[in-house]
């Protein structure tokens, strides 16, 4: 295992030293506010952000998943303008080539002037990382997994790599899975490629002879519930900072790169909330009096007393229908006994 030799001071607000020199890599760790933390209540409002990363924003179908990546792109706006001695909202970002199809989808970068200054975002669960370098960087940072994610997802491990969580302990098979993961990202990402490229390619694990030549691949102290690593080509930095920055100074609204002011300290936001539509109401009924009407004649008539036993219980137009049709004289030839000489009607 390669791990950076990092110093790791907590500041409390954006960057105000200068770009990173030659050879020199910073790194910053975030921890946002979770669902459910008091301080969620004052998250960052998606203010100050591009139409792209709107749209982005609001593409998240959980709340939680939206949050964390607007405050992922708020903290980057700010360590970046910091850096570059820039407002925040004025910021462009673009697309550099894609190297495998040379496609306007690979890695990011900020249009400024002066030197190249590169950095790299990744967000999991709980913490955000945001390097930043003068040569081409990637990194991630991944929350442990379960059991069950390291045991489906080893499969898609180069062939190498497959048999070692299995070596390991299993009280750290998940930390070994997590730092071999974040270094593969952190490659992919350096290459600009990402999970385009399969995970299977190329080999990141233990075994440092077997890394890709020419790159330098660095575990970094991210806490004991997440692993994070850096990419860069070339030779090994010679200094890499790991710097905690705490979350409250994003809901102040202080300049970048300055002391941090009185009123920079966390405070309650209004959140934005859509005007109620007026409800259209019932209208009013008067309560129930009871009516003064007589009671409705029934619809049918009962049967008069005395009438035939087999006509009780139907109703009076039936019966009548019926008695009328037994005293309407016949018409045609008389119908007489079975055996009478007069032959039937057919």
């Amino acid at each position: 295992m390669d791990t950076a030799h990092t110093s790791a001071p907590t500041v409390t607000g954006p960057p105000p030293a200068p770009r990173p020199a030659p050879g020199h890599v910073d790194v910053w760790l975030v921890r946002p506010p979770l669902p459910g933390r008091p301080a969620a209540d004052h998250a960052p409002q998606p203010s100050g952000l591009s139409a792209a990363e709107l749209r982005r924003a609001a593409s998240f179908a959980r709340p939680a998943d939206r949050a964390a990546y607007v405050t992922a792109h708020k903290v980057l706006r700010r360590l970046l303008g910091g850096y570059l001695d820039r407002s925040p909202a004025t910021l462009t970002f673009v697309r550099q080539p894609c190297p495998g199809c040379a496609g306007p989808h690979g890695r990011p970068a900020v249009v400024h002037a002066g030197p190249p200054l590169h950095f790299s975002l990744a967000h999991s669960r709980g913490l955000i990382a945001v390097a930043v370098a003068p040569r081409v960087i990637g990194v991630d940072v991944e929350r442990l997994p379960s059991p069950e994610t390291v045991e489906a997802c080893a499969r898609a491990l180069h062939p190498g790599e497959q048999a070692e969580p299995e070596a390991a302990p299993p009280d750290e098979r998940r930390a070994h899975f997590g730092r071999l993961w974040t270094r593969k990202e952190a490659y992919l990402r350096a290459l600009g490629t990402g999970l385009s490229r399969h995970p299977r390619t190329d080999y990141l694990g233990s075994d440092l002879c077997r890394r890709p030549a020419r790159w330098a691949v660095l575990d970094l102290p991210a806490g004991p519930e997440h692993t994070a690593a850096i990419a860069v080509p070339g030779d090994r930095p010679d200094h890499v900072t790991v710097r905690w920055l705490p979350a409250e100074p994003l809901y102040g609204d202080g300049t970048p790169g300055g002391e941090p002011r009185q009123h920079d300290h966390p405070k309650p936001t209004l959140r934005s909330v859509p005007p109620c539509r007026p409800t259209r109401r019932p209208p009013h009924r008067p309560p129930h009096v009871p009516s003064r009407r007589p009671p409705p004649r029934p619809r049918h008539k009962p049967p008069p007393p005395g009438s035939p036993r087999g006509v009780i219980g139907r109703s009076w137009s039936a019966w009548r229908s019926s008695a009328s049709s037994r005293r309407r004289p016949a018409r045609g030839p008389t119908r007489g006994p079975p055996n009478a000489s007069t032959p039937r009607a057919s």
